[in-house]
């Protein structure tokens, strides 16, 4: 089981915990396959202790979906913009 501890402003529901109310600053422990949706909501829940074989979400993304190497070598060899600089008349 994993833990979090809610952070939000107010007491809340938790249907995990067969619809108990959690008050703030309170840690509870959560089921491992539900871990996610609740550190996906960073002003209400915080993580004291993730499942063992969690992964951020952050890693899972940069592991799942690679960069299409057209793309990467787009980024690499395209030029950069730059604003062209007001030209003086001589006259």
């Amino acid at each position: 089981m994993a833990r979090v501890r809610l952070i939000g402003p107010e007491p809340v529901t938790v249907p995990e915990l067969g619809g108990r109310t959690v008050q703030t600053d309170e840690v509870v422990e959560v089921p491992d396959g539900r871990f996610d949706a609740y550190v996906c909501q960073p002003t209400t829940w915080e993580s004291v202790e993730e499942p063992e074989d969690w992964t951020p979400p952050e890693t899972e993304a940069e592991e799942h979906e690679p960069e299409l190497p057209a793309r990467a070598a787009a980024k690499k060899t395209a030029p950069k913009k730059t604003a062209a600089a007001p030209q003086k008349q001589e006259g």
